[in-house]
């Protein structure tokens, strides 16, 4: 029975950094979320040619603000964009083939 009661103990106390880590985690993630999106705004203030230039276009920010607040909307940009970088890449060597 001792080490019945020994092994709760240790599992309380190994558990409570586990979950402090997970709290400052949390905050963290929901922090860069904020500062990403606040970014995320200042680019539907550029121009076509300039969105071009990076890769996406002004549809493309429309799907990645539907993503939930906590979440960040520049990594679902990085996806459509590296996702069409993806299919560029294919039809220019369907067409060298």
């Amino acid at each position: 029975m001792a080490t019945f009661d020994f092994a709760t103990e240790t599992s309380r106390i190994t558990s409570r950094p586990a979950i402090a880590t997970r709290v400052v985690n949390t905050i963290s993630n929901v922090y860069r979320a904020w500062k990403n999106r606040r970014a995320f705004y200042r680019l539907g203030e550029m121009s076509d040619a300039e969105l071009a230039d990076i890769g996406l276009t002004r549809a493309d920010l429309h799907v990645a603000i539907e993503v939930p607040f906590g979440r960040d909307p520049t990594e679902r940009l990085r996806i459509i964009a590296a996702d069409r970088i993806d299919t560029i890449e294919e039809d220019i060597a369907r067409k060298v083939a």
